[in-house]
């Protein structure tokens, strides 16, 4: 995050106008827009008064919060191989039927090859959960909306993870074998 939507964000967050944060900081209104419109910066005495007033350091007013930066990068990591994931191996299932008939046994490499790619995608996504203490349905969706998710952690058991994990499997087998059935009765292979 660059300085200029810093200052601004900042500004916001303590309920300020452009005019009354020029009146504490005594500066200009037109100073405090052109440093939120990067037509200027302001100088090392202006940048310590804007970290006292806004209580934050001077490296994180003009660094940014770099953990969520991190977060929303790793947020959209997690959505893209979610997404390929669901598609791929969705896409394989409904294609199971109609390629075993048109193409025989060989067309079911085709299925195989998008069950593979949605597997690397799962992969990836157990490994960002794993380096962000990620584990149960709770804490991947309070991750991804940003809440907290030391709360939803807190509420979790070993228990509930093992029976909530055993479960989340049984019902997506379920969902597939279903898929696949239905491209075998669709195509006249069942």
């Amino acid at each position: 995050m660059n300085l200029s939507k810093q200052i601004k964000r900042l500004r916001e967050e303590a309920g300020f106008s452009q005019e009354e944060l020029s009146e504490k900081i005594y500066v200009s209104r037109q100073t405090i827009s052109n440093w939120e419109n990067e037509r200027s910066y302001p100088d090392i005495h202006n940048l310590l008064l804007l970290s006292v007033l806004f209580n934050v350091t001077l490296d994180e007013l003009v660094k940014g919060d770099v953990e969520t930066m991190k977060r929303v990068i790793k947020k959209d990591e997690m959505n893209k191989y979610s997404y390929i994931m669901g598609g791929t191996i969705l896409a394989a299932a409904i294609s199971f039927g109609p390629v075993w008939k048109i193409f025989g046994d060989v067309g079911l490499l085709i299925p195989l090859i998008l069950w593979a790619i949605g597997m690397w995608a799962a992969i990836k996504i157990e490994k960002i959960k794993k380096e962000k203490n990620v584990k149960t349905y709770k804490e991947i969706v309070a991750y991804m909306e940003g809440e907290d998710v030391e709360q939803a952690r807190a509420e979790r058991s070993a228990g509930k993870d093992l029976l909530s994990k055993t479960l989340i499997v049984v019902v997506f087998a379920a969902v597939a074998l279903a898929i696949v059935l239905l491209s075998l009765w669709v195509s006249g292979m069942f």
